[in-house]
């Protein structure tokens, strides 16, 4: 984001060089709602400026328009989140220091890390108001709602449980299998070839399921192996919330919900394999006997037909002269 608010911060260390290291607050709702705010109008430009003239190029269906609309703006998210994310991975060390997620819990946030969080609860809060501003349809509703409220949820939950550096490469895995998807349905879309659209779901749909294998196994690290051997401690003051109870409805949420857009995705892929294997049978009707004047008709038509235009013109006005002078 090219605006970002600033905060007062007192630094206790003599050294003027020492990152600033921040925490979670009851003001940094003040902060989601201005993003919020920020991320409508953004959206708006996006869609009026870019995404709404490549569609009336590609000339699609009312149905095929909704979804190149929500795939376009999903993706243009999911990248800048997952550029994002990797960027404080980086920098932070998280994976070569993997170890620090459990021995260093609760760590405070670097102010990259903050605002990344303050604008992903921003970008899923403004998912319902688009819901009327993009007039979506009834049956198209449910879903969205659906989608948007989990990803609030989860977001909400590791920002306030202090699980931040664990959740970024979550998010990040997520965020990666989800923008790929999208992607290949975008070139499904605007591709005619079909080598390429299987090429680019092939792609899609393997690293869609090595996320949602990875971030099971990341979730299980950290939760049943790292924060299980560290002290159980509950201290609403400093933000330490590892106790067993939190541990388990974590690795409970998280393993129910991989393992559900598992089996959804599998699913869906035998589906898709069962359409594809079945043949198609066409029925044809039997010919009918043409009448003799019909057929007459038609081969006097399909010789005007081979003329040129001034001369089945000038052949009709012959034909008509005749029954004139008849009356």
């Amino acid at each position: 984001m090219f605006i970002a608010i600033h905060y007062n911060v007192t630094n206790t260390t003599e050294d003027p060089t020492a990152v600033i290291k921040y925490t979670t607050g009851w003001k940094d709702a003040c902060a989601v709602f201005f993003y919020f705010l920020i991320t409508i109008i953004m959206h708006a430009v996006l869609q009026e400026y870019i995404f709404d003239k490549i569609s009336k190029r590609l000339h699609l269906s009312k149905v095929k328009l909704s979804k190149f609309n929500e795939s376009s703006q999903l993706i243009v998210f999911y990248l800048s989140s997952v550029i994002w994310a990797i960027d404080i991975i980086i920098r932070e060390n998280i994976l070569l220091n993997i170890w620090t997620l459990w021995e260093d819990y609760p760590a405070p946030m670097t102010a990259s890390l903050k605002l990344f969080f303050i604008g992903q609860l921003a970008y899923w809060l403004h998912c319902y108001p688009e819901l009327y501003f993009q007039r979506v349809k009834k049956e198209d509703i449910l879903q969205r709602v659906l989608h948007a409220t989990i990803g609030l949820i989860y977001t909400l939950a590791a920002y306030l449980f202090n699980f931040q550096q664990f959740a970024v490469i979550l998010l990040t895995l997520h965020y990666l299998g989800d923008a790929l998807l999208h992607s290949a349905r975008l070139v499904h879309f605007i591709s005619q070839k079909e080598k390429r659209t299987k090429l680019s779901f092939l792609v899609a749909n393997s690293v869609y399921a090595f996320a949602r294998v990875a971030t099971l196994a990341f979730t299980f690290v950290v939760f049943l192996y790292g924060l299980r051997n560290q002290e159980y401690k509950f201290d609403y003051a400093t933000g330490n919330f590892n106790i067993p109870t939190v541990q388990f409805l974590a690795v409970t949420i998280i393993s129910l919900f991989q393992g559900y857009l598992l089996y959804f995705f599998i699913a869906k892929q035998i589906k898709r394999a069962r359409e594809n294997a079945t043949p198609v049978v066409v029925k044809t009707k039997p010919k009918q006997k043409l009448r003799k004047r019909d057929a007459g008709k038609k081969s006097a038509l399909s010789e005007d037909d081979d003329l040129p235009e001034v001369d089945q013109a000038t052949k009709k006005n012959l034909r008509n002269r005749p029954s004139a002078k008849a009356k």
